[in-house]
């Protein structure tokens, strides 16, 4: 089992090893989308890249990045990642659109 915590929303929730961060946000409540992600979203699909997250702790405990979000993410800093092509396996703390 591993933690993923919520900055902004202050909000901790457990999950198993290998979950899939934007769907445990959204099944939890979290709000990780603006509201252009809102309207244009792939459903997790890893197609829009309107899914990112800060990552504030705990990038050690992360899937490595795919080459999608190596591509879309390339002009961001280093701690940020698409929700859902991240897999959790340890404690993290994320903050939602940063």
């Amino acid at each position: 089992m591993s933690t993923i915590k919520f900055v902004k929303e202050d909000k901790e929730f457990v999950a198993a090893l290998g979950a899939n961060l934007r769907e445990k946000a959204l099944q939890n409540g979290i709000d990780i989308y603006t509201w252009k992600g809102k309207l244009t979203n792939c459903g997790g699909y890893g197609q829009c890249g309107t899914c990112i997250v800060e990552i504030v702790e705990g990038m050690e405990n992360l899937s490595p990045k795919t080459d999608f979000e190596k591509r879309r993410l390339r002009k961001k800093p280093e701690t940020y990642r698409l929700a859902c092509q991240t897999i959790v396996n340890g404690a993290v703390s994320v903050k939602t659109k940063p």
